[in-house]
């Protein structure tokens, strides 16, 4: 627990202006992605589990996955950034640390999705035709914005997190692009905060609610991460797709790439934050015995 709320969002908006970076000037920085080089590491992509494909497909295979990892990234990124605007109206005659952490988190967020856009052309220069995105951010988010705060606060407290355990698997994978090691790295450093004000504004807003409320939140988390899961599902279908469009494998290896793109999107956008024990604990705190079972009932067959 942190000491106080007020020092936990003072906190933040110490580090916001230490760590603050700009898209050209550290990230980018005049260069483009080197297609001789895995893009997404191998302990997310998962490509290793891939045997019979050759050392150039596995690596086309990571570049497909870094891709859409930016992608999604910046359709994810549109409906946590118009859920914070919205929290910020709770802390405008308030707590004014809140109100600035939250306004910065929106800032930064926003420059997050500018650079996952930059990060898409810059991967479609080098890449074949016939990619595509299936994902509609703007559709996702009305959906995701319908249900409770309690429920969406959740799911953007799992994906803050998710995102720092990201960028412990990208650091040692040597083979991974020198530009998208830096993307990850950056990325890192503002969800670092991001993850502590998510957790704050959680135990602010569940602190509020009603025992019935918080019960209808559960469900809705479950019924947010049953969208997610299907929005890989199509996701890795198309990934599929092009994949294999470019390649020349015979039916079981087409099989085989389809089953561990899924498994790949699963672990990063589902697994990875539910095995980081400080998600779990902090939910733990926040709901019974009875509630955490029945969301581990419904993640059961997505793990």
């Amino acid at each position: 627990m942190l000491a106080t709320t007020t020092t936990g969002y003072a906190r933040c908006i110490k580090a916001s202006k230490k760590i603050r970076w700009d898209i050209d000037r550290d990230v980018i920085r005049g260069r483009a992605l080197d297609s001789s080089q895995d893009f997404l590491p191998r302990g997310l992509s998962l490509v290793d589990e891939l045997p019979s494909l050759t050392d150039a497909e596995r690596r086309f295979m990571s570049q497909i996955q870094g891709r859409t990892y930016a992608n999604l990234f910046g359709v994810i990124e549109r409906y946590i950034n118009a859920k914070i605007l919205e929290l910020s109206r709770d802390h405008w005659f308030g707590d004014q640390l809140a109100l600035e952490a939250l306004v910065r988190f929106s800032d930064e967020e926003l420059k997050h999705q500018e650079l996952f856009r930059r990060i898409e052309q810059l991967a479609a220069a080098v890449m074949p035709p016939g990619y595509r995105l299936v994902a509609d951010g703007n559709a996702i988010a009305r959906v995701v914005l319908g249900k409770s705060t309690w429920a969406v606060l959740a799911l953007t407290c799992h994906i803050e997190v998710f995102t720092l355990v990201h960028y412990k698997k990208s650091i040692a994978a040597e083979q991974v692009s020198d530009l998208w090691k830096d993307v990850f790295l950056h990325h890192w450093k503002e969800e670092s905060q991001h993850a502590i004000i998510d957790e704050l504004e959680w135990r602010r807003v569940d602190a509020g609610v009603t025992a019935a409320e918080r019960d209808r939140g559960v469900d809705e988390l479950i019924e947010l991460v049953g969208a997610v899961d299907s929005v890989l599902q199509a996701q890795a279908q198309a990934d599929s797709d092009y994949f294999i469009a470019h390649c020349d494998l015979d039916a079981a290896q087409q099989q085989a790439v389809r089953d561990v793109t899924l498994k790949a999107y699963r672990w990063q956008y589902i697994v990875s934050g539910v095995q980081e024990g400080s998600f779990v604990k902090l939910l733990s705190e926040l709901v019974t015995s009875e509630q955490l079972g029945r969301i581990t009932t419904a993640l059961a067959p997505l793990m």
